[in-house]
């Protein structure tokens, strides 16, 4: 690689996932590669923006110069995969912007993967519709047991006091 290329690397801090440039919108195609969050919802790997930084921590010269630790981002309010109710869930939930970081590994495209995983969590854990709470009512065996351990109980209660509090 000519040192030429290895400065443009350098400078390239912020990079879409589909490698495109952050400043641009690409235009999703149906062709473009998208990842499953739910069964209705796939998100266009386009829209999910990469920023590289360097990592924190120890780890020596490896650490002090590359650039491993990955933030992905994405933003609820323009994106294409999710409607209007999903949209308002998500931010009601998570937030208008979505972000998960990785800097667990050495490899950036380690963290890459795990950063958009992170990310997918998110937006799938945002999307959840709590189920409804069906109210049951306790058995008739349920209710004679638990009625059955409360005068044992009580019994067991009523022996353990001293006779001078009958009086009483």
């Amino acid at each position: 690689m000519s040192s030429r290329m290895h400065a443009m690397e350098r400078e390239s801090t912020s990079r879409r996932l589909d490698g495109g440039d952050t400043g641009a919108k690409v235009p999703a195609s149906p062709a473009a590669e998208r990842i499953r969050v739910t069964r209705s919802v796939s998100l266009p790997v386009s829209e999910i923006e990469l920023r590289v930084s360097r990592s924190s921590g120890p780890g020596g010269q490896h650490a002090q110069k590359s650039s491993t630790r990955v933030e992905a981002v994405l933003d609820v309010e323009s994106t294409t995969a999710l409607s209007d109710v999903q949209k308002r869930r998500v931010i009601a939930k998570a937030g208008p912007v979505l972000r998960a970081i990785a800097q667990d590994e050495r490899s950036q495209a380690r963290n890459r993967v795990l950063a958009v995983e992170r990310l997918v969590e998110k937006l799938e854990q945002a999307l959840a519709v709590p189920r409804r709470r069906v109210a049951t009512k306790p058995t008739k065996t349920a209710r004679e047991r638990r009625l059955e351990s409360k005068r044992r109980r009580a019994r067991t209660k009523r022996l353990r006091r001293s006779p001078s509090d009958d009086a009483a």
